[in-house]
């Protein structure tokens, strides 16, 4: 039986799995579905949801197409989850082993680099350095994965500790296989599939951490972000609630489908690992 189908048999699979498909689906389809800028003016200010069928959403205090910027919305923070997990795995995953195949001095040095990162807040150094930098959507990846390596490589730098003493790692440092090339081909395909686990929780957390900085102002000024939609709607909380309602329920869908996806795939490894 496959990983697919061990991950779609556990009910957190199956129901996470199926909220991250409708959520890249509209993220997919939101430059056919609304072309053009999701930031135009498309209609009168501030009109209620299914008031206007152009508009099935309503508008934003300036006349924007809030469904239109809902889609849009999707697509940065699908983008810049992913994008900030892959980074802090690959980074993480790269210091780790490091750590753990040289030991000594280096895997000191590197842990001690590790805890001082880990000393800060995730969302105080992401914030303080978009702050410094300036916001741009390269600018709060970057940011976002600084703050998130440190898990992933004391995780990797566990499994290596553990998987270097392996009889096939002796082999083939007694064929004469270089270090590097040891730590790339042998030790780190074996080391990575705990570290892989983290990915769900990492891609949730850069999502929220995205939109609290641009919730603060601190996003990308030319791209639709979630959290841009529910400042922008806290300026007329009072009148139009659905302005930061909607985009406030559609982060917590996509969070919720990430975690549940991700005790999913935990759930699906165990019993693969655990099959005849």
């Amino acid at each position: 039986m496959t990983m697919f189908r061990h991950f779609l048999r556990t009910p957190e699979g199956r129901a996470g799995g199926l909220i991250l498909a409708l959520i890249a689906l509209a993220a997919l389809a939101a430059p056919v579905l609304f072309p053009g800028d999701p930031l135009a003016i498309a209609a009168q200010p501030m009109l209620h949801p299914f008031q206007n069928a152009a508009v099935p959403l309503g508008t934003d205090r300036l006349g924007r197409d809030v469904l239109a910027e809902l889609a849009h919305g999707t697509r940065t923070s699908l983008l810049v989850g992913l994008a900030a997990a892959g980074a802090a795995v690959l980074v993480g995953a790269a210091v780790g082993t490091a750590a753990g195949f040289a030991g000594g001095i280096v895997d000191e040095a590197l842990m001690r680099l590790t805890e001082a990162f880990q000393t800060v807040p995730a969302f105080l150094l992401a914030l303080a350095f978009v702050s410094v930098i300036g916001p741009s959507l390269a600018t709060v990846i970057v940011a976002i994965a600084l703050s998130a390596w440190t898990q992933p490589a004391r995780i990797a730098r566990a499994e290596v500790l553990s998987i270097r003493e392996r009889d096939y790692v002796a082999a083939a440092r007694a064929i004469g296989m270089h270090p590097a090339e040891i730590a790339l081909r042998e030790v780190l395909p074996n080391a990575l599939p705990p570290v892989l686990t983290l990915a769900s929780v990492i891609v949730a957390n850069a999502i929220l951490i995205e939109a609290a900085l641009s919730f603060l102002g601190l996003g990308d000024p030319n791209r639709v972000t979630w959290g841009g939609m529910i400042a922008e709607g806290r300026v007329v909380l009072r009148a139009a609630p659905w302005l930061s309602v909607i985009p406030g329920i559609a982060l917590v869908l996509t969070v919720l489908g990430v975690y549940l996806a991700g005790e999913g795939a935990v759930e699906a490894m165990a019993r693969r690992r655990g099959a005849p």
